[in-house]
């Protein structure tokens, strides 16, 4: 029978792991869900240190990302060098293809449609992929926007209906940054060219100084979010 978590018994451990470093948490999710776990990323620096401490902890576990086929060169090349230096083995999830989005919703969707592309390219692939699993672990931080001040460590994913766990929540970019170059890990070459954070390459921009770490995410819109890490509105 699966296990029904409770918010008290979610908080109480979000507590815990606050006091603790992010290895705890994610050897606390590989006991209790096994290969059910599932490692996201988008090769970020948040996802370079959370997939060298997997490597460290089970190299086999599941690492899965996005391809929306609109990711940087950078982007994949970093997922290459990855691969090679920690010995991991990436699993691809996409939607429907560039041309197939196009045929049904027109071409350039990002420019009309910003929010029915992320969920055509982003959402619907990640809901169908965890569907089969209990839990998942992301590279969220506190400190990345305001929309994400509230992160807990370990939480209940209401939109796709299973726990997450985000290791690094009460990080820094300081503190992430420092972990990579103790460990002398690679990373993104465009973060040394103003992008602290890359998405797809219609939507991103470099960042000016001073400026939210995201600022540079969907820049002129409203929006900030792709929609992976939004939960439902309550009625």
């Amino acid at each position: 029978m699966e296990k029904i978590w409770t918010t008290d018994e979610l908080n109480r451990l979000d507590a815990l792991f606050t006091e603790s470093t992010p290895d705890v948490a994610l050897r606390w999710g590989l006991e209790t869900f096994g290969q059910d776990l599932a490692l996201a990323t988008g090769f970020g620096p948040s996802g370079v240190v959370l997939m060298h401490l997997v490597s460290l902890l089970e190299p086999a576990m599941t690492v899965f990302y996005l391809d929306t086929d609109l990711l940087f060169d950078e982007t994949y090349a970093l997922r290459d060098r990855i691969e090679a230096r920690l010995g991991l083995t990436f699993t691809r999830v996409a939607g429907p293809s560039l041309d197939e989005q196009a045929v049904a919703a027109g071409p350039a969707l990002w420019r009309r449609e910003p929010d029915r592309c992320c969920f055509l390219r982003k959402v619907q692939p990640l809901r169908h992929f965890l569907a089969t699993r209990r839990a998942w672990i992301s590279g969220l931080r506190r400190d990345q926007s305001a929309t994400r001040a509230d992160v807990q460590i370990v939480g209940w994913d209401a939109a796709n209906g299973l726990v997450k766990i985000n290791p690094l929540a009460a990080w820094t970019s300081n503190d992430v940054w420092r972990y990579i170059q103790a460990h002398n890990l690679p990373y993104n070459d465009l973060h040394d060219a103003g992008y602290p954070s890359l998405g797809c390459r219609p939507c991103t921009r470099p960042v000016s100084v001073g400026e939210n770490e995201r600022a540079g995410r969907w820049a002129g819109r409203v929006k900030t979010e792709c929609g992976i890490h939004l939960q439902p509105q309550a009625a």
